[in-house]
């Protein structure tokens, strides 16, 4: 402890110390948004934290919602339209999956622009993630991420065009 101007003690360690734990949260990702998928079909989205309280409406499997903030086994989430509500967090699943948001993504065979088209996925369409945005091949070609279709088809879509990271 230092004095400063006023015979007021100033801890310096302690204020290199908070900025460094702060440097380290935001390092490993802690600001970072947390995505799920619906594990069963129908999921219901609720108005609050409880099977009591109203349903707004019913979700599909494998949907991709982001996670606000989870409380007492429920999950405050958002959909891809922006939508907040709550689902029971035993509803959802570690499974990522991508929902397409542009009118139609271009799948391709690598992450670029002139890379051959694989297929294209129209607008609403999941697609499983098939390998973490941060993955090496990801990683190259920032921008992009490797998906796949059910049929088994795979390949690489703009982050831009999807839901779910």
């Amino acid at each position: 402890m230092t004095q400063g101007t006023g015979g007021r003690g100033v801890a310096r360690g302690s204020l290199a110390a908070a900025v460094l734990a702060l440097a380290g949260l935001l390092a490993t990702g802690a600001d970072a948004a947390e995505f799920r998928a619906t594990a069963e079909a129908p999921t219901v989205l609720y108005d609050g934290p409880s099977a009591k309280s109203k349903p707004q409406f019913l979700f599909g499997r494998d949907v991709p919602v982001e996670i606000i903030v989870v409380v007492e086994g429920w999950a405050k989430v958002r959909d891809a339209g922006g939508t907040i509500g709550w689902i029971e967090r035993k509803a959802l699943s570690d499974k990522r999956t991508l929902l397409v948001r542009a009118a139609t993504a271009e799948v391709r065979e690598r992450p670029e622009e002139a890379a051959p088209l694989v297929f294209r996925a129209e607008q609403n369409v999941l697609l499983e993630l098939a390998e973490a945005a941060s993955s090496p091949s990801t990683t190259a070609m920032p921008g992009w991420v490797k998906v796949r279709h059910r049929d088994g088809t795979g390949g690489y879509v703009r982050i831009s065009q999807v839901f779910g990271l």
